[in-house]
């Protein structure tokens, strides 16, 4: 991976971007693409669309969610501790003794998410599953009026953000979902070459994917595309207890995982896949047998229908602050959209059962 682009994929792990309190990160997309892009928007909902060609009425759309899970402050009570809700799919066993970062009104807080001691825990309670609101944020305030301080009802937080190299160039990072989302799209718009490019292509950082795909859903609707290309993260399955039968079978560093199903178009499909045999690109396949619980699920029944492809890197530990992933993966996703994208004109197909 080359220098520059490894640089802008740490610097979106290390910034915040629970859903709904997207700008930070949003102003690292702006400012990465600009110099790539032949225009560059954000619209009211705060999605970031980078163009190339944007005057052709013909356009791919590329997705990608730039949005984390998180916390949003809801009550401040008399002893200075905070109480949360959910941003986005949280398991509580995992949010136990995280530490956090509180994103308050003069600059971010740290703080720890607290829980009643083991040893404090009567014999029911210790069998009981840990809940949400069993838990508050600790940020070592005196009293109420300490933490109003810094902090206030409707502040956002997250787990606090890093990013560690593994081995085997794979990396470990909260909310690599879907951050390495973003980073193929916006790479993949930057390795187009403009001489090979005959349509239009428009690669979004959506917002709000984590509460209901909102901003695929504007953002598909006033782009207007003929095609679209999701890229959302999907279970790995090579690790300990997960079920490849049900789960199918998905490795970390063995390729970019193109999606087959109903909400996917069958010929857009194939000829990612035949792009993929002909440059040589390392792809995975992964069955999907509803709607996905993706960008591409919004953007398929957009207007009258968008041909629709969800391409997925794998991720261990999905949802949690320690989710892994490939390098290799990242690079071979960017290549194929970017290969792809330069071999399509107006009159390719997309219609099942239509034309060669």
């Amino acid at each position: 991976m080359e220098p520059q682009a490894k640089e802008f994929l740490q610097t979106l792990f290390n910034t915040p971007s629970p859903s709904g309190f997207e700008e930070p990160i949003q102003q690292v997309v702006r400012d990465y693409i600009a110099p790539f892009a032949d225009e560059v928007q954000t619209d009211v909902h705060g999605n970031v669309m980078a163009s190339k060609n944007p005057g052709s009425p013909y356009k791919i759309m590329l997705a990608g969610h730039c949005d984390q899970i998180g916390f949003i402050i809801n009550y401040i009570d008399p002893e200075g501790f905070l109480y949360f809700l959910q941003l986005g799919g949280w398991d509580p066993q995992v949010v136990t003794g995280q530490r956090v970062v509180v994103y308050g009104k003069n600059g971010p807080v740290a703080g720890v998410i607290g829980k009643k001691a083991i040893h404090l825990l009567s014999e029911e309670e210790r069998k009981r599953p840990t809940k949400l609101q069993d838990l508050w944020i600790d940020i070592g305030a005196k009293d109420r009026e300490d933490a109003q301080q810094r902090v206030e009802v409707g502040d956002c937080a997250t787990v606090e953000l890093a990013c560690r190299e593994m081995l085997s160039e794979r990396i470990t990072a909260v909310a690599t979902d879907d951050k390495v989302g973003v980073w193929v799209i916006m790479e993949a718009l930057r390795r187009i070459d403009p001489a090979k490019l005959s349509v239009g292509v428009c690669a979004v950082s959506t917002v709000q994917e984590e509460v209901g795909l909102r901003g695929a859903k504007t953002s598909a609707f006033g782009i207007d595309p003929a095609v679209g290309i999701a890229v959302d993260v999907t279970h790995a399955t090579d690790c300990p207890t997960v079920d490849k039968k049900q789960n199918g079978d998905i490795l970390l560093g063995a390729g970019a995982v193109l999606a087959k199903g109903p909400n996917l178009n069958t010929r857009l499909f194939n000829q990612l896949r035949a792009a993929a045999q002909e440059h040589q690109i390392p792809v995975q396949i992964e069955a999907e047998g509803r709607p996905t619980g993706t960008d591409a699920n919004v953007i398929q029944v957009t207007r009258s229908g968008v041909a629709t492809a969800l391409i997925s890197i794998p991720n261990r530990y999905m949802h949690t602050p320690t989710e892994m992933i490939s390098l290799k993966d990242l690079d071979a996703a960017a290549d194929l959209i970017a290969r792809y994208c330069e071999s399509v004109t107006p009159e390719t197909e997309y219609i099942p059962g239509m034309g060669r």
